[in-house]
């Protein structure tokens, strides 16, 4: 039996698009147990108990890299998930799901991938790196595909705290990629590189004022924020009762916080009750693991 913990991700974090991803504490667990026959699930819906589960696809392209073809082979499979990471959110869901399913596969089946040679068949099944990368490595992470995938890690100040502001609406990734201009303006690409540049350093330190002013995109947030009910209102409740720096987590729904009162989630618990969707209000740290395989 094989337990493997993934960290929920947020990506791009403003100006970074499609490039930074941060891992923070709300995590999915998937054990993996070989079983004399079938495939069987716990812990998820019934429409995700076959064989397109994610989990599933992931551990069986991993397992067919290690030379054991699913399919054709008679074998049996348990896979029990215990998960709080929230679906469609803006949160990592799926990239949880891969890593859980490829990590699962090479430690069930004693491969002997590093964990670098895991992370680029996450990458490749996922499509992209940016939240995988904080899944597999955590903290603060920017990542690259060039000729194959790259990825570095960044440190992040103890001082930072997230506030996630976690509808009860979902919004399609495909959907929030269509929505956006194939062609930018030089300007608006000067504004996300010079902000980005600025930002990791900003995080690093801890430092607030810089965070306020670096956390800025001009790529895609005005675009995605359309699919987003209440987005305005919500930014102005946020903003308002003291947040440091506002931004889509993912392609959203969540919107995402940076702060250090104590008092932030009260206030807007208080602030946001009168609005037509409920908002599940969560402060999360930086988690600095990223998977863990027991």
């Amino acid at each position: 039996m094989v337990k493997v913990t993934v960290p929920a991700t947020t990506a791009n974090l403003g100006p970074g698009f499609d490039t930074l991803g941060l891992a923070l504490n709300l995590y999915n667990t998937y054990t993996f147990e070989e079983i004399n026959e079938g495939l069987v699930f716990e812990g998820c819906p019934d429409k995700y108990k076959n064989i397109e589960n994610l989990v599933y696809q992931s551990f069986a392209k991993t397992a067919k890299l290690l030379g054991k073809n699913l399919e054709k082979n008679s074998y049996g499979l348990k896979i029990t998930m215990d998960t709080h990471i929230p679906v469609s959110r803006g949160l990592g869901s799926s990239s949880a799901c891969i890593v859980g399913g490829v990590f699962g596969a090479n430690a069930l089946l004693k491969g002997n991938l590093s964990k670098d040679e895991l992370f680029k068949i996450a990458v490749e099944i996922e499509g992209h790196p940016d939240n995988v990368a904080p899944a597999v490595y955590g903290g603060l992470t920017a990542a690259i595909v060039e000729n194959g995938v790259y990825s570095v890690k960044y440190s992040i100040s103890d001082k930072i705290k997230f506030c996630a502001l976690i509808p009860d609406f979902e919004t399609s990734t495909h959907e929030a990629r269509k929505i956006l201009p194939s062609i930018v303006s030089f300007k608006d690409a000067i504004f996300n590189v010079s902000r980005t540049a600025v930002l990791l350093k900003a995080l690093e330190e801890g430092n607030f004022e810089l965070i306020s002013v670096s956390l800025k995109d001009m790529l895609h947030q005005q675009y995605r924020k359309t699919l987003i009910s209440e987005y305005d209102e919500v930014k102005k409740i946020c903003l308002e009762n003291g947040s440091h720096a506002f931004f889509i987590s993912g392609s959203g729904p969540t919107l995402m916080n940076i702060t250090n009162d104590p008092d932030f989630i009260k206030n807007m618990e208080n602030s946001t009750r009168y609005l037509k969707n409920k908002w599940d209000i969560k402060f999360l740290n930086a988690d600095r693991s990223g998977v863990i395989i027991k």
